[in-house]
């Protein structure tokens, strides 16, 4: 089922027998999690059209399960859409077929009509967003040079969606810890696939960095071994192995190294690193309880955008990897630590083995 603008129903107008039904559907949609399901039910029984009622409520918080929050502060980050847009200036020429991966609200393809291309893709994997990107299109007046396409990158055509293959592409699907969004493999296919071999993309480049943190605070929320003199330890086998995002200076946490880069990715050639072994030395003694990991992004090979903990006013958190145990390090001591990733996640592991061989 694809949800769709609901009609308004008048203001304190009773629900009919069918509407009564499909609200009672939906509650036990939402009581699933079946967020979709939910908000196509009750716009169907004419709900969400900007009412309060009870109904209207329900079809809020399933578009809230729908689409996250972190939409308004990217769209209201002034430093990323100003970074953009000097990018897609720098890359875009006039009678360019612009790729737009995961557009959301169109921001990036408006940018890239603007910037002067003949026309804009865009894509977007869920249908209500890709209905009202369509609206915002349209109300800029581009409706006639973009074209929003539902579904996933992967599923694009040349021939088909594309006229020919793109001569830029532009996307922005990073997570706090750069690939959480699916970027690798929608890169790797839309080269091989959707891309004229001199393509340009923006972002280009991206180098991820990692810092050693002594932080107590930050390892409990990802651990727990005693509560009110009781052990839950065993509570621990639903930590996070990998990261999760968070603002660093929210807690309490003393650096045990400068940062020290992880990986480089290129997005023009796909070259990059799956696993890397970097020992930083410890800038102090401690323990050492977590690594926060960060990017920088390089748009255009000189406008560079990062969520690092230095770049204040950024809507991207920091990504947080706590260790299974703190690892005890000594000032000026070397830290080897294991970094790899599957194409989603970077996992980052102290390697025992070379700090042992080091010892020796």
């Amino acid at each position: 089922m694809k949800a769709s603008a609901p009609p308004e129903a008048p203001a304190g107008a009773a629900l009919d027998a069918p509407a009564r039904t499909l609200v009672r559907h939906a509650e036990n949609a939402m009581r699933r999690r079946d967020y979709a399901v939910a908000a196509d039910l009750l716009a169907l029984a004419g709900h969400g059209g900007g009412g309060h009622g009870p109904a209207d409520r329900l079809y809020n918080r399933a578009l809230r399960g729908i689409v996250p929050r972190w939409h308004f502060s990217m769209l209201n980050d002034q430093g990323r859409n100003d970074a953009y847009r000097a990018a897609v200036r720098a890359r875009v020429r006039p009678g360019d077929l612009v790729l737009d991966i995961g557009t959301g609200s169109g921001l990036l393809a408006l940018l890239a009509a603007e910037a002067g291309a003949e026309h804009v893709v865009s894509c977007e994997a869920e249908p209500l967003i890709a209905g009202v990107a369509r609206e915002i299109i349209a109300d800029n007046g581009m409706a006639d040079r973009i074209t929003v396409v539902e579904g996933f990158s992967t599923a694009l055509r040349v021939g088909a969606d594309l006229p020919r293959p793109a001569d830029v592409l532009v996307s922005e699907i990073f997570d706090c810890g750069l690939l959480g969004e699916g970027a690798l493999a929608a890169f790797a296919h839309a080269r091989e696939a959707l891309l004229a071999p001199d393509a340009a993309v923006v972002p280009g480049r991206a180098r991820v960095w990692g810092r050693l943190v002594d932080s107590p605070e930050l390892h409990e929320r990802n651990h727990a071994d005693r509560a009110c003199g009781f052990d839950v330890s065993r509570f621990n086998r639903f930590r996070s192995l990998e990261y999760f995002s968070t603002y660093l200076d929210t807690y309490e946490h003393r650096p045990l190294t400068d940062p020290f880069p992880l990986m480089d990715f290129d997005f023009r050639t796909g070259k990059g690193d799956t696993a890397a072994a970097v020992a930083p030395p410890a800038t102090g003694g401690g323990s050492c309880h977590a690594i926060v990991v960060w990017f920088d992004l390089d748009l255009d090979g000189s406008t560079v955008l990062s969520n690092g903990p230095h770049a204040k006013g950024t809507h991207w958190r920091q990504a947080v990897q706590t260790f299974d145990r703190p690892v005890a390090v000594a000032a000026g001591e070397r830290v080897p630590l294991l970094a790899e990733h599957d194409g989603e996640r970077i996992l980052v592991r102290p390697d025992g083995t070379a700090r042992e061989a080091d010892r020796g």
